[in-house]
Protein backbone atom coordinates (compact mmCIF):
# COMPACT_ATOMS: atom_id res chain seq x y z
CA UNK A 1 0.00 0.00 0.00
CA UNK A 2 2.98 2.23 0.42
CA UNK A 3 4.15 2.27 -2.75
CA UNK A 4 3.11 3.81 -6.12
CA UNK A 5 4.60 2.19 -9.20
CA UNK A 6 4.77 4.08 -11.99
CA UNK A 7 6.16 3.87 -15.96
CA UNK A 8 10.25 3.74 -16.08
CA UNK A 9 10.94 1.90 -12.96
CA UNK A 10 10.08 4.78 -10.84
CA UNK A 11 8.56 4.76 -7.99
CA UNK A 12 7.10 6.88 -5.29
CA UNK A 13 7.57 5.72 -1.76
CA UNK A 14 4.06 6.82 0.29
CA UNK A 15 5.04 6.10 3.82
CA UNK A 16 5.99 9.39 4.15
CA UNK A 17 4.21 12.34 2.33
CA UNK A 18 5.05 13.00 -1.34
CA UNK A 19 4.57 16.48 -3.27
CA UNK A 20 3.20 16.45 -6.53
CA UNK A 21 4.09 20.04 -7.95
CA UNK A 22 1.66 21.97 -10.40
CA UNK A 23 2.78 22.93 -13.49
CA UNK A 24 -0.14 24.12 -15.53
CA UNK A 25 0.76 25.03 -19.50
CA UNK A 26 -2.99 26.84 -19.79
CA UNK A 27 -3.99 30.05 -20.61
CA UNK A 28 -7.02 29.73 -18.20
CA UNK A 29 -6.47 27.86 -15.18
CA UNK A 30 -7.95 29.23 -12.55
CA UNK A 31 -4.59 30.02 -10.51
CA UNK A 32 -1.42 30.19 -12.36
CA UNK A 33 -3.42 30.36 -16.15
CA UNK A 34 -0.73 31.90 -18.44
CA UNK A 35 2.47 31.86 -16.30
CA UNK A 36 4.09 28.89 -17.28
CA UNK A 37 3.09 28.84 -21.17
CA UNK A 38 6.59 28.65 -22.69
CA UNK A 39 9.62 26.34 -22.07
CA UNK A 40 11.43 28.39 -20.74
CA UNK A 41 8.80 29.67 -17.79
CA UNK A 42 8.39 25.98 -17.45
CA UNK A 43 11.97 24.72 -16.57
CA UNK A 44 12.36 28.22 -14.59
CA UNK A 45 9.00 27.04 -12.51
CA UNK A 46 9.97 22.93 -12.47
CA UNK A 47 13.81 24.27 -11.25
CA UNK A 48 12.69 25.96 -8.21
CA UNK A 49 10.40 22.50 -6.95
CA UNK A 50 13.52 20.95 -6.71
CA UNK A 51 14.78 22.50 -3.75
CA UNK A 52 12.39 21.57 -1.97
CA UNK A 53 12.00 17.32 -2.71
CA UNK A 54 9.08 17.39 -4.87
CA UNK A 55 8.36 13.65 -6.50
CA UNK A 56 6.20 14.13 -9.21
CA UNK A 57 5.79 17.51 -11.01
CA UNK A 58 2.35 17.22 -12.93
CA UNK A 59 1.89 18.92 -16.16
CA UNK A 60 -1.47 19.74 -17.92
CA UNK A 61 -2.03 21.45 -21.14
CA UNK A 62 -6.24 21.81 -20.13
CA UNK A 63 -8.00 23.51 -17.24
CA UNK A 64 -10.48 21.66 -15.04
CA UNK A 65 -11.63 24.25 -13.65
CA UNK A 66 -15.69 24.78 -13.13
CA UNK A 67 -16.82 25.98 -16.36
CA UNK A 68 -13.41 25.52 -18.44
CA UNK A 69 -14.17 24.16 -22.16
CA UNK A 70 -12.30 21.17 -22.97
CA UNK A 71 -9.10 21.79 -24.93
CA UNK A 72 -8.62 19.48 -27.99
CA UNK A 73 -6.50 16.66 -27.93
CA UNK A 74 -3.64 18.18 -30.45
CA UNK A 75 -3.42 21.30 -28.68
CA UNK A 76 -3.20 19.62 -25.56
CA UNK A 77 0.01 17.81 -26.74
CA UNK A 78 1.44 20.88 -28.62
CA UNK A 79 1.22 22.51 -25.18
CA UNK A 80 2.97 20.02 -22.78
CA UNK A 81 5.10 17.20 -24.51
CA UNK A 82 7.43 19.84 -25.67
CA UNK A 83 8.10 20.68 -22.23
CA UNK A 84 8.46 16.89 -20.49
CA UNK A 85 10.67 16.74 -23.56
CA UNK A 86 12.83 19.81 -22.26
CA UNK A 87 12.33 18.22 -18.80
CA UNK A 88 13.80 14.69 -19.63
CA UNK A 89 17.00 16.46 -21.59
CA UNK A 90 17.65 17.77 -18.28
CA UNK A 91 19.98 15.85 -15.94
CA UNK A 92 18.75 17.94 -13.01
CA UNK A 93 15.61 16.28 -13.34
CA UNK A 94 16.42 12.46 -13.62
CA UNK A 95 15.06 12.03 -10.23
CA UNK A 96 12.05 13.13 -10.62
CA UNK A 97 8.54 11.40 -11.98
CA UNK A 98 6.60 13.36 -14.37
CA UNK A 99 2.30 13.12 -14.87
CA UNK A 100 0.23 14.65 -17.40
CA UNK A 101 -2.94 15.59 -16.36
CA UNK A 102 -5.12 14.60 -19.08
CA UNK A 103 -8.72 12.76 -19.65
CA UNK A 104 -7.71 11.74 -23.19
CA UNK A 105 -5.67 8.64 -23.82
CA UNK A 106 -4.33 10.30 -27.04
CA UNK A 107 -2.44 12.98 -24.67
CA UNK A 108 -1.33 10.55 -22.21
CA UNK A 109 0.35 8.65 -25.34
CA UNK A 110 2.36 11.31 -26.60
CA UNK A 111 3.52 12.18 -22.79
CA UNK A 112 4.47 8.29 -21.68
CA UNK A 113 5.75 8.26 -25.17
CA UNK A 114 8.08 11.47 -24.49
CA UNK A 115 9.26 10.50 -21.03
CA UNK A 116 6.26 10.88 -18.45
CA UNK A 117 5.88 8.26 -15.99
CA UNK A 118 1.84 8.20 -14.62
CA UNK A 119 -1.17 9.35 -15.85
CA UNK A 120 -3.32 11.99 -14.23
CA UNK A 121 -7.02 11.31 -15.07
CA UNK A 122 -9.42 13.95 -13.23
CA UNK A 123 -12.26 12.14 -15.21
CA UNK A 124 -11.83 9.40 -13.01
CA UNK A 125 -11.97 7.14 -16.67
CA UNK A 126 -15.19 8.69 -17.68
CA UNK A 127 -13.79 11.04 -20.71
CA UNK A 128 -12.24 8.05 -22.58
CA UNK A 129 -13.15 4.68 -20.97
CA UNK A 130 -11.92 2.07 -23.43
CA UNK A 131 -8.59 3.99 -24.75
CA UNK A 132 -7.76 4.80 -21.41
CA UNK A 133 -7.60 1.28 -20.05
CA UNK A 134 -6.17 -0.22 -23.58
CA UNK A 135 -3.05 2.73 -23.09
CA UNK A 136 -2.88 1.56 -18.76
CA UNK A 137 -2.73 -2.12 -20.04
CA UNK A 138 -0.15 -1.71 -22.22
CA UNK A 139 2.29 0.28 -20.42
CA UNK A 140 3.59 0.56 -16.73
CA UNK A 141 2.61 3.95 -16.36
CA UNK A 142 1.27 5.05 -13.14
CA UNK A 143 -2.40 6.48 -13.27
CA UNK A 144 -4.26 8.22 -10.69
CA UNK A 145 -8.31 7.61 -10.75
CA UNK A 146 -10.04 10.61 -9.48
CA UNK A 147 -13.95 11.05 -8.48
CA UNK A 148 -15.52 13.45 -10.43
CA UNK A 149 -19.49 14.40 -10.21
CA UNK A 150 -19.80 15.71 -13.65
CA UNK A 151 -17.24 17.39 -16.06
CA UNK A 152 -15.88 20.76 -15.82
CA UNK A 153 -18.18 23.08 -18.12
CA UNK A 154 -21.00 22.07 -16.38
CA UNK A 155 -19.65 22.27 -12.70
CA UNK A 156 -19.58 24.93 -10.40
CA UNK A 157 -17.23 26.34 -7.35
CA UNK A 158 -17.61 24.55 -4.43
CA UNK A 159 -18.85 27.53 -2.52
CA UNK A 160 -21.12 28.88 -5.08
CA UNK A 161 -23.61 26.03 -4.95
CA UNK A 162 -27.49 26.90 -4.45
CA UNK A 163 -27.86 23.61 -3.50
CA UNK A 164 -25.75 21.12 -2.42
CA UNK A 165 -24.68 18.46 -4.94
CA UNK A 166 -26.79 15.42 -4.05
CA UNK A 167 -25.10 11.98 -2.75
CA UNK A 168 -26.34 9.48 -0.77
CA UNK A 169 -23.52 9.92 1.53
CA UNK A 170 -20.54 11.44 -0.03
CA UNK A 171 -17.69 9.73 1.62
CA UNK A 172 -20.14 6.37 0.75
CA UNK A 173 -20.84 6.91 -2.66
CA UNK A 174 -17.16 8.42 -4.03
CA UNK A 175 -15.61 5.39 -2.06
CA UNK A 176 -17.97 2.89 -4.11
CA UNK A 177 -16.92 4.46 -7.37
CA UNK A 178 -13.50 4.24 -6.62
CA UNK A 179 -13.90 0.81 -5.94
CA UNK A 180 -15.72 -0.01 -8.58
CA UNK A 181 -13.15 1.64 -10.68
CA UNK A 182 -10.23 0.33 -9.35
CA UNK A 183 -11.73 -2.78 -9.97
CA UNK A 184 -12.40 -2.55 -13.50
CA UNK A 185 -8.76 -1.27 -13.99
CA UNK A 186 -7.21 -4.33 -12.43
CA UNK A 187 -9.57 -6.77 -14.28
CA UNK A 188 -8.23 -4.84 -17.38
CA UNK A 189 -4.60 -5.58 -16.44
CA UNK A 190 -3.70 -2.58 -14.32
CA UNK A 191 -2.27 -3.59 -11.07
CA UNK A 192 -3.52 -2.23 -8.25
CA UNK A 193 0.27 -0.76 -7.15
CA UNK A 194 -0.06 1.59 -10.26
CA UNK A 195 -3.37 3.47 -9.05
CA UNK A 196 -3.32 6.34 -6.63
CA UNK A 197 -6.66 7.15 -5.69
CA UNK A 198 -8.13 10.86 -5.33
CA UNK A 199 -11.40 12.14 -3.95
CA UNK A 200 -11.39 15.13 -5.82
CA UNK A 201 -11.77 17.67 -3.32
CA UNK A 202 -13.59 20.42 -5.05
CA UNK A 203 -14.94 18.00 -8.02
CA UNK A 204 -18.75 18.68 -8.11
CA UNK A 205 -18.47 19.10 -4.01
CA UNK A 206 -19.80 21.99 -1.23
CA UNK A 207 -17.63 23.10 1.12
CA UNK A 208 -19.12 20.71 3.73
CA UNK A 209 -18.69 17.75 1.48
CA UNK A 210 -15.35 18.63 0.84
CA UNK A 211 -14.49 18.92 5.00
CA UNK A 212 -16.03 15.39 4.73
CA UNK A 213 -13.87 13.70 2.58
CA UNK A 214 -11.21 15.18 4.36
CA UNK A 215 -12.16 14.33 7.93
CA UNK A 216 -13.27 10.58 6.62
CA UNK A 217 -10.02 9.56 4.66
CA UNK A 218 -9.59 6.72 7.05
CA UNK A 219 -12.20 5.10 5.27
CA UNK A 220 -11.13 5.54 1.60
CA UNK A 221 -7.96 4.05 2.71
CA UNK A 222 -10.09 1.12 3.10
CA UNK A 223 -9.58 -0.06 -0.50
CA UNK A 224 -5.79 -0.52 -0.27
CA UNK A 225 -4.31 2.17 -1.83
CA UNK A 226 -2.76 5.62 -1.45
CA UNK A 227 -4.93 8.83 -1.16
CA UNK A 228 -3.68 12.34 -3.25
CA UNK A 229 -5.08 14.92 -1.50
CA UNK A 230 -6.04 18.13 -4.35
CA UNK A 231 -7.22 20.94 -2.76
CA UNK A 232 -4.17 23.44 -3.15
CA UNK A 233 -5.98 27.05 -3.55
CA UNK A 234 -9.63 25.78 -4.37
CA UNK A 235 -12.57 27.65 -3.65
CA UNK A 236 -13.84 25.81 -0.61
CA UNK A 237 -10.43 26.52 1.48
CA UNK A 238 -10.81 30.12 0.92
CA UNK A 239 -14.39 30.21 1.74
CA UNK A 240 -13.44 27.93 5.55
CA UNK A 241 -9.79 30.27 6.22
CA UNK A 242 -11.60 33.94 5.00
CA UNK A 243 -15.44 33.20 5.52
CA UNK A 244 -16.17 34.99 2.14
CA UNK A 245 -15.36 34.91 -1.51
CA UNK A 246 -11.76 35.06 -2.49
CA UNK A 247 -8.82 35.24 -5.29
CA UNK A 248 -6.72 32.05 -5.29
CA UNK A 249 -3.61 34.13 -4.25
CA UNK A 250 -5.40 34.53 -0.73
CA UNK A 251 -5.52 30.45 0.23
CA UNK A 252 -2.15 29.90 1.31
CA UNK A 253 -2.72 29.51 4.87
CA UNK A 254 -5.87 27.75 4.36
CA UNK A 255 -4.41 25.40 2.33
CA UNK A 256 -1.35 24.77 4.53
CA UNK A 257 -3.90 24.01 7.71
CA UNK A 258 -6.18 21.64 5.31
CA UNK A 259 -3.04 19.88 3.65
CA UNK A 260 -1.69 19.23 7.39
CA UNK A 261 -5.52 17.81 8.51
CA UNK A 262 -5.32 15.99 5.23
CA UNK A 263 -1.95 14.37 6.66
CA UNK A 264 -3.18 13.38 9.56
CA UNK A 265 -6.34 11.98 8.11
CA UNK A 266 -4.38 9.85 5.81
CA UNK A 267 -3.53 11.59 2.60
CA UNK A 268 0.10 10.85 1.69
CA UNK A 269 0.53 12.59 -1.89
CA UNK A 270 -0.13 16.28 -2.27
CA UNK A 271 -0.87 18.18 -5.47
CA UNK A 272 0.24 21.59 -4.89
CA UNK A 273 0.47 24.95 -5.94
CA UNK A 274 2.73 26.62 -3.66
CA UNK A 275 5.69 23.49 -2.91
CA UNK A 276 7.94 25.52 -0.78
CA UNK A 277 5.13 26.50 2.26
CA UNK A 278 3.50 23.40 1.65
CA UNK A 279 6.90 21.06 1.90
CA UNK A 280 7.96 23.05 5.31
CA UNK A 281 4.34 22.91 6.33
CA UNK A 282 4.18 18.82 6.10
CA UNK A 283 8.02 18.81 6.84
CA UNK A 284 7.06 20.13 10.53
CA UNK A 285 3.51 18.55 10.86
CA UNK A 286 5.18 14.96 10.34
CA UNK A 287 7.77 15.19 12.61
CA UNK A 288 5.31 15.88 15.38
CA UNK A 289 2.34 13.51 14.44
CA UNK A 290 4.42 9.90 15.04
CA UNK A 291 1.01 8.05 15.92
CA UNK A 292 -0.53 8.50 12.73
CA UNK A 293 2.34 7.16 11.16
CA UNK A 294 2.03 3.49 9.73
Amino acid sequence: MHLWHLANSRIIRTSEPALMAILNTTPDSFSDGGKHNTIETGLHAASGFLQHGVAIIDIGGESTRPGAASVDPAEQIRRTVPLIAALRARREFDEVAISIDTTRAEVAAAALDTGADAINDVSGLSDDRSAMLALLARTHAGYVLMHRLRPPPSDQFSDQYAKSPTYNDVVLDVKDFLSRTLAALTQSGVSSNRVLLDPGLGFGKSVEQNLALIHRTGELLDLGRPILSGLSRKSFVGRISLGRDSDPSERLEGTLALSKLHLETGARVFRVHDVGPVALALRAAWATMPIFRP
